[in-house]
């Protein structure tokens, strides 16, 4: 068993797990796509071969060209990597232990305080 994402226009409509030769059988018309919940920026986390950059998520974008899953762009400021297929703020969130929010009206991460 693996997992299929139903591509319609680049984009993800349905993620489901079947065999193969299910897919084998569906109509012609619609494109499965094969991905792997163990693969994210590219790199698959049981040291495996990883597949298509990233999981494919309901509303996300199938990249035929690149060959990869990835996510809708969270922020305007915000680019697609092109290695991971991962979208990267203009500047890194602080490694210090707090936690941050992206704010796109300063372009900066604030931190998150309760």
């Amino acid at each position: 068993m693996a997992h299929y994402a139903k591509v319609t226009d680049g984009i993800v409509m349905q993620v489901i797990v079947a065999d193969q030769s299910f897919i084998d059988g569906l109509e012609d018309s619609v494109s499965w796509v094969q991905t792997s919940y163990n693969t994210y920026g590219g790199v698959h986390s049981g040291g495996g071969t990883p597949l298509r950059k990233n999981y494919a998520c309901i509303g996300a974008t199938y990249d035929q060209t690149r060959d990869a899953f990835y996510a809708l762009q969270p922020y305007a400021s915000w680019t697609l990597n092109n290695t991971t297929c991962c979208w990267e703020a203009p500047t890194d969130m602080p490694d210090d232990g707090k936690m941050y929010n992206w704010n796109e009206g300063t372009e900066s991460w604030d931190a998150f305080s309760i």
